[in-house]
Formats: C-alpha cells, sequence, structure tokens
C-alpha cells in the first residue's frame, strides 16, 4: 500500500492521484484539504480516526484545527518535503472514512 522508498511524485502522477481525491489541492509541494465539522467534537472524532490510519501507514500529517475545521497537509519529509505514493495513499484512506 505505502512505498518502501518514497520519491516525489512527477506533477501529472500528483494531478492523475487528485482526480480520485475529492476536494484535495496540490500546493507549494504538498496535497492539502480543509475539512469543515458541524462541531468541535466532530473534528476531534474525524482527527482521532486520521491518528490511526496515519499510525496504521507510518506517515503523518500536518494537522491544523480550530473549532470545527480542520486543515490536514501531507508530503513527505524523506522526500523533500514533496508528494509522494505515501500521501496520495494515506488521502485515499482518510477519503475512505471522511463523512464531510
Amino acid at each position: 500500500m505505502f512505498a518502501a522508498m518514497p520519491e516525489p511524485l512527477a506533477a501529472n502522477e500528483v494531478e492523475s492521484a487528485l482526480a480520485e481525491l475529492p476536494r484535495w489541492e496540490h500546493a507549494e509541494g504538498a496535497l492539502k484539504k480543509t475539512f469543515l465539522f458541524g462541531s468541535f467534537r466532530e473534528a476531534v472524532s474525524f482527527l482521532v480516526r486520521v491518528g490511526f490510519a496515519a499510525e496504521q501507514a507510518n506517515h503523518h500529517p500536518e494537522i491544523y484545527n480550530v473549532y470545527n475545521r480542520v486543515v490536514l497537509t501531507l508530503s513527505t519529509h524523506d522526500a523533500g518535503n514533496q508528494v509522494t505514493a505515501n500521501d496520495t495513499a494515506l488521502a485515499a484512506a482518510i477519503e475512505e472514512f471522511s463523512w464531510v
């Protein structure tokens, strides 16, 4: 599921992956998405699920949370803070349980 040796994806590979990742964007060498929930409790519940998915993948996002808004940013430090298959795979895993 996740690449052993992270290699940055080419721009066309990132764009192809984004076609399968609703509302994710590629900016500043990372994948980024803002999630808006009905309450802080829902946002925190989502973050717990993100935490479990990230630990399972051994690949951790940058997380920003204020009240009902969660912003996730994915890039791979070992690949020069660029997008790799690890990032697109984690984004896809997050999409599987996201309800917003």
